[in-house]
């Protein structure tokens, strides 16, 4: 938006002080007077009172700035639009910290903290007065913490007006203290009524009255002609236009319009529509028919039919089309088009719609004389330089016809475009605050050169001077006069007052309005020394409720707003809108305010006195009666607001907590040692049985782990399965015992696992060497320090039927050692001799080849060399490319350019190191068989012997190991986990590391198992035990309230937060494993240093650093721990857990105290109920409450069923996911999430309901659910013969349905003394046949983003469009190059997604037979 103050306003450079250089003097005076006492500013339009409210600011800056300060400045403004308006103003002009605030901000539903906030933040605050005056009766705001309140249109501080209540009940009431702000108000006429006698005591009657309630004195200039010397005062001008009466057919048409409009609401009562529905739309009706009929009246015909134009487009939005339902589109629209064929019928075509065309068809009345007058007074400035016209208006209808009738007789001749702009508060149209501003930019840039306006101008948006101002209609009042004369502010403007000849009374009100101004300077100066008189307050004034702890007030004239707004929050559906409504008995003098029956109040009464005999006041009385009472118990809190709006304040802040994504990676404490060098100690070993089910020629060999720390049993004798290249292998891990290693061995141990797990790792010699020295100088140095993986795998041997470890294998470390200078030994290099062979290391003995590691420099490849290969050497042959047959020595010299200088050595039998993998990934590809080619012959003299003996075996054993080394590790992180939950809080239960591990492994790590399932499982336990204690807990909460408690517990960001705090993070596995980045035990670089955390006092962990995480994946763990402490150790374990983590859960047997005096029999028939049911009943009440929909508010049925649906939904979806899990154990992770969403879910439910004849004992008041209900059952059996598992049918269930077998289940459960065997017997059987895996089909919308997601198939996003007033939404999926589309239309939008899924599925299959 364009800021809306001057250039000079914008050049100030000292904003220290308090005036401003290019201040006027009235203005100096103003503020000189405002800094003294309470001042109202009575100053033209234009004359920069904004200015003076600037200058004021900067007077009291010095209290308001922050830090060293915590008051702060409120400028009030009386329509929305003029926030920010004014809030740009005070930012150019001072250095002060603004706040912006309007309704549509949410600041309804905002809570002390959040205020606490802003006023922390900010120093001035500007917003509208319902705002301030709801945060003063909230005490969110205090009045003695504002220095400065400035009221911009003060005039309005009347009767009940915002502006008045925030004087009367605050300021007034706090006077006496002298800790109140300083009041400044700005107006351009100090009263605003209509037009006074020419006696000045009435004006001067309506300006103390503003003066006494504003506690301040005016201030105003002596005379026009002070300010005249710095603004334009219009010349005023009246013109007048002929009155017409309505003709023959003038009336004959109005009289068709209101025809049309009683068919057409008729035609809308024969619909059978509920009452609610009806009434709204006849009320639409009755506006479109008044609107056609001003239009034809006030307008003319044209006029008329223009508006059917205007009104019918979808997109001015005239009606918000998208919150009428295809009955309303359709009625509404009917009408419309029924009234446009009438008007045109009477249109002669052929008209050119210019001015001396419709005056020459004066007769057919197109146009009134009022508007053909405008015309012609508009052409009479045609040669007027920079037209700014505003042309003000009554109704938004004559706006916006206006613009399009003035845009077609004007635009040819003179070029000028037209534009209306009317107000936020309109019932016919809304603008948005966007367009608005478009339109004035459009104005001030002379794109639009005439605005036709409603009041919206008046006192609101500010505009570019204009030279025109032109009131169509007139001003309603003194103020409204002023405030659109003030508009026209250049030199030599005009203000033009539309007045029917002959009109004297209109022509005596312009006249009184036009002296109005001088009149009341005058009275305001003449009464300068008066000082202020004292509020009056009546009888009912001073009748209130006080919250004596917070002061929150609540008065007679705003406890109907508040009752109003807490029914707002009590939960609703589409059948019923909870609402209060008041009963009056004249007989006994009392009035019943009927709260909804979510309320923990049903009702309340009182009884009339002398005092209150009025009905009004008495809805008032017990208005504000019932704020006490729903006080007293809770539902309004202290600051005299609805408990779940503190509620939703809390979980608010809860999801905006900042998550810090960098969360820890843990190592296990048993992997690590913070004294890496070598010493003598006793270690545990562990013999790793490796076994194939397949033949390899290269045999698997066993490993033995060797650790400081002795494993915890589960974790030493693990089990394990892993997907290998040609099948499977499995690796059994047990106790072998321990073993005393001296110095010497463990540094050999040390260099011979570092040099095989590098060599398969890396592949490279150099990088080799360089981690030799590394782990040599840590051995050396003390003065090295810090935490790394220590732990040794050493390879393993047979003899005498006992494994022992291979120490032949693990010396051949020292032959690499020697090579690459780490040890002080010599090389044992061989002279020349017949039997020994030449190699890169020189002549060694034949026997150093057998078995043994070499890299070929020319190449730099590492071979595995089992021996020699007899009768083979660089002459034998070698079949190369195109089946070409040359020598190995013709071989090396054409590819390598190498000439084999002993080509008579007998040639080495190698193999390429293997290269470790991922053997623990769930969907490994297998291979048919081992390659042929695998080995490969090498010339002895090109080969460096790295290692020997080293076997084949032993690298092809190895290459496993970091595969199964990640196994080991997660599995001792859970191992970990587990232990310091246990310690914390149950000793004595014992839950297996390996269920710990599946809930602590997400879906991404891609392995044979993951936390899906027991995520499952520990969310519908979380749930049923939150809501069960919430139930119990708050017994007066209605639903609303306890599913916010609720999800304040188990939403993701509370678990996510827990998680944290007990540092579940960072054992969390949620990558799958890549070997590459496998820390090889023993491995000394910088990189692998791992730092030390405390767990607990007795547990510690190590970090090998951050990785990032999404805050889910914490709070889908916690959820998943849940199901596998429940799974393993029952619900005692499940809630140990659970009270560990911060959730206090106690499923405690808790009577269900409520207040139902009735007969059960009388409302419901409980015997057939309860042989339906299965379930005799010892409270029978808790039937009627289960079958009592929020729509049936009768006195004597004092709750719905909506608390019973929130435990029986929670007891219901437990109850069915373990009876899942427990009859299929050996499910995939996923089955059991799809089984469950397929079992628990609102069709199943709704079906069931039907099937069983619940749906007729449903209580409800809604003609809308009566009409769904048969709809659904009617169409349902038609259906029944088809399979009923779920998603099957393209019904549109009516929730209810559903809500009903939850509520019941929740009755049940209560009544049984919270027994689900009950449920078993009772509601399950209701539910058969339950989906099974062989039955199981997933619902459209997730089998096609599954199918998209598996086939890489490109999903768009759907496509929601209004045709014909009716919603539609597409789908779109490209696969294969082909794109596949469809469309269904229906206002349900949860229907039409499931039906054009499943008609996109049936095309993907149709069209790709492998689906």
């Amino acid at each position: 938006m364009t800021k809306l103050v001057s250039m000079e306003l914008l050049e100030a450079q000292d904003d220290s002080t308090a005036s401003l250089p290019f201040a006027r003097s009235y203005q100096l005076e103003a503020l000189e007077q405002a800094v003294k006492q309470n001042t109202i500013a009575f100053l033209e339009t234009g004359s920069g009172k904004t200015l003076i409210s600037i200058m004021l600011l900067r007077s009291f800056a010095y209290l308001l700035r922050r830090p060293t300060n915590s008051y702060i400045a409120v400028f009030l403004v009386p329509t929305v639009v003029l926030v920010t308006q004014q809030a740009e103003v005070i930012e150019t002009c001072t250095d002060l910290k603004v706040g912006k605030y309007w309704g549509d901000m949410g600041v309804d539903f905002w809570e002390a903290s959040r205020w606490k906030d802003e006023q922390e933040k900010h120093e001035v605050l500007v917003m509208t007065p319902k705002i301030l005056l709801d945060a003063l009766s909230h005490t969110f705001i205090k009045l003695d913490m504002i220095k400065v309140l400035i009221f911009d249109e003060c005039h309005n501080a009347k009767g009940k007006h915002p502006y008045a209540c925030i004087m009367k009940d605050f300021y007034h009431r706090q006077l006496q203290t002298n800790e109140v702000p300083r009041i400044f108000g700005m107006t351009a006429s100090p009263v605003k009524s209509k037009a006074k006698d020419t006696e000045s005591y009435a004006y001067w009657k309506e300006i103390s009255a503003l003066e006494t309630l504003m506690n301040s004195k005016v201030y105003t200039c002596v005379s026009e002609a002070v300010l005249a010397e710095y603004i334009s005062f219009p010349n005023s001008k009246v013109q007048l236009y002929d009155e017409e009466i309505p003709d023959k057919l003038q009336n004959d048409l109005i009289v068709s319009v209101s025809s049309l409009k009683r068919t057409h609401i008729n035609a809308l009562k024969s619909m059978g529509v509920e009452e609610s529905i009806e009434e709204s739309l006849t009320h639409k009706l009755k506006k479109l028919s008044s609107t056609f009929q001003f239009c034809l009246r006030e307008l003319g015909l044209w006029a008329a039919l223009k508006a059917t134009d205007v009104l019918s487009h979808e997109e001015t939005d005239i009606f918000s089309w998208d919150t009428l339902d295809i009955c309303g589109r359709t009625t509404i629209r009917a009408f419309i088009h029924d009234v446009k064929q009438e008007l045109s019928a009477n249109i002669s075509s052929g008209l050119s719609w210019s001015i001396s065309d419709v005056k020459s068809n004066m007769d057919a009345r197109l146009i009134t004389s009022k508007v053909i007058c405008l015309a012609e007074s508009l052409l009479g400035y045609r040669t007027l330089e920079g037209m700014r016209c505003i042309i003000f208006v009554e109704r938004v209808i004559t706006a916006m016809v206006l613009e399009a009738i003035l845009e077609a007789l004007l635009f040819q001749s003179t070029g000028w475009k037209a534009k209306y702009i009317a107000g936020n508060q309109s019932a016919l149209k809304n603008q948005s605050r966007k367009e608005q501003n478009k339109i004035v930019n459009d104005f001030r840039n002379g794109t639009v050169h005439i605005l036709v306006a409603t009041s919206i101008l008046e006192e609101g948006l500010d505009v570019q001077s204009c030279n025109l101002v032109v009131r169509f209609d007139p001003s309603y009042n003194v103020c409204s006069f002023i405030q659109s004369r003030g508009r026209a502010r250049m030199q030599n403007s005009d203000f033009l007052l539309m007045v029917k000849r002959g009109d004297a009374s209109e022509l005596s009100r312009v006249q009184s309005y036009l002296s109005s101004g001088e009149i009341m300077r005058k009275e305001s100066l003449s009464h300068t020394s008066l000082p202020c008189q004292p509020v009056e307050f009546d009888e009912f004034d001073d009748i209130f409720y006080r919250v004596p702890s917070t002061g929150a007030i609540v008065t007679l004239s705003s406890s109907v707003s508040l009752i109003y707004f807490y029914c707002s929050r009590l939960p609703s559906d589409g059948y019923f809108k909870p609402s209060p409504r008041c009963v009056f008995d004249e007989v006994l003098e009392t009035c019943t305010l009927q709260l909804p029956n979510s309320c923990p109040i049903p009702s309340v009464s009182v009884k009339g006195d002398s005092k209150i005999v009025k009905q009004k006041l008495m809805k008032h009385y017990v208005c504000l009666e019932a704020c006490k009472r729903l006080h007293e118990i809770g539902a309004l809190t202290d600051k005299l607001v609805p408990d779940i709006v503190v509620e939703e304040g809390l979980v608010q802040e809860l999801e905006n907590e900042p998550y810090d994504d960098n969360q820890p990676s843990y190592v296990p404490h048993e992997f690590v040692s913070s004294d890496v060098r070598s010493c003598a100690a006793v270690y545990h070993c562990y013999l790793m049985k490796l076994k194939q089910d397949f033949y390899s020629e290269v045999p698997l060999h066993n490993i033995i782990l060797v650790l400081r720390d002795e494993l915890e049993s589960d974790v030493g004798s693990m089990k394990f399965d892993m997907g290998v290249d040609w099948g499977y292998m499995s690796v059994n891990m047990k106790y072998a015992g321990t073993i005393n290693l001296t110095p010497e061995q463990v540094v050999i141990c040390r260099q011979f696992q570092v040099a095989v797990l590098q060599i398969l790792k890396y592949r490279n010699v150099t990088k080799l060497s360089g981690e030799l020295k590394d782990l040599f100088k840590w051995d050396k140095d003390n003065d090295m320090h810090g935490s790394h993986y220590d732990y040794l795998l050493l390879p393993c041997q047979w003899l005498q039927q006992y494994s022992s470890i291979d120490w032949e294998c693990i010396f051949s470390a020292s032959f690499l050692s020697n090579n690459v200078g780490v040890s002080s030994n010599s090389v044992n290099i061989e002279t020349p001799h017949c039997e020994n062979v030449y190699t890169k290391n020189g002549y060694i003995h034949p026997s150093v080849l057998q078995n043994c590691l070499v890299c070929t420099p020319h190449n730099g490849y590492i071979y595995c060399v089992s021996g020699f290969l007899e009768g083979m050497n660089g002459n034998s042959l070698l079949s190369v490319k195109d089946d070409e047959i040359i020598t190995y020595k013709k071989y090396y010299e054409v590819r390598h350019g190498i000439d084999l200088a002993y080509e008579n050595q007998t040639l080495l039998c190698g193999r390429q190191v293997f290269r470790p993998q991922n053997y623990l990934l769930s969907c490994r590809q297998k291979r048919e068989n081992e390659s042929s080619d695998a080995s490969v012959e090498l010339p002895p003299e090109l080969c460096l012997v790295i290692m020997s003996p080293v076997s084949v075996s032993n690298f092809y054993t190895f290459s496993y190991v970091p595969s199964i080394m990640h196994r080991v590790e997660s599995l001792l992180l859970s191992s970990n986990l587990r232990r310091i939950i246990l310690n914390d809080c149950m000793p004595s239960i014992i839950i297996p590391a390996p269920k710990v591990l599946e809930a602590i492994t997400t879906k991404h790590c891609q392995e044979g198992f993951h936390l899906e399932s027991l995520e499952t499982l520990g969310d519908s336990f979380l749930k049923y035990a939150v809501c069960q204690q919430l139930f119990n807990s708050f017994q007066n909460n209605h639903e609303g309230l306890l599913s916010i408690k609720k999800s304040k517990i188990v939403s993701n960001a509370s678990l996510c937060k827990l998680g944290c705090q007990k540092r579940i993070s960072g054992f969390i596995r949620f990558e799958s494993f890549d070997p590459k980045n496998w820390i090889i035990p023993g491995d000394l670089s910088g990189s692998c240093v791992l730092e030390e955390e405390c767990i607990t006092s007795e547990r510690k962990v190590y970090s090998k650093g951050n990785r990032q995480m999404k805050s889910k994946r914490i709070a889908d763990v916690v959820e998943a721990l849940i199901g596998a402490f429940l799974t393993t150790g029952g619900e005692v374990a499940a809630l140990l857990f659970m009270n560990w983590l911060g959730i206090e859960v106690e499923l405690s047997c808790v009577k269900y105290q409520r207040i139902f005096n009735i007969d059960p029999y009388k409302h419901v028939n409980i015997s057939h109920l309860q042989s339906i049911l299965n379930y005799t009943f010892k409270d029978p009440t808790l039937l009627v409450e289960a079958l009592t929909h929020g729509s049936y508010m009768l006195p004597e049925i004092p709750r719905c069923y909506q608390r019973l649906e929130f435990l029986g939904d929670a007891v219901l979806d437990h109850l069915i996911t373990i009876q899942l899990y427990a009859k299929y154990p050996g499910m995939t992770p996923g089955l059991l999430t799809d089984l469950r969403s397929a079992s628990v879910n609102n069709d199943c439910y709704a079906q069931s309901t039907i099937r069983c004849g619940l749906y007729k004992h449903i209580l409800h008041a809604s003609q809308v659910l009566h009409k769904q209900l048969s709809a659904t059952v009617t169409h349902f059996e038609k259906l029944s013969s088809k399979s009923t598992f779920g998603w099957d049918l393209d019904i549109n269930f009516p929730k209810v349905l559903a809500d009903i077998i939850e509520s019941l289940a929740g009755a049940i459960f209560v009544d049984s003394g919270y027994n689900k065997d009950a449920l078993v017997k009772s509601i399950v059987p209701l539910l058969e046949p339950l989906v099974t895996p062989e039955t199981l089909k997933l619902h459209p919308v997730k089998e096609l983003h599954d199918l998209c997601q598996k086939h890489n198939y490109c999903m768009g996003k759907p496509i929601r469009s209004l045709e014909n007033g009716i919603p539609s939404i597409t789908f779109e999926v490209e696969a294969n190059g082909a794109i596949f589309k469809h469309t269904c239309t229906g206002k349900d939008k949860t229907l039409a997604n499931k039906i054009a899924s499943r008609a996109i599925l049936k095309s993907l299959k149709e069209s790709i037979p492998d689906l």
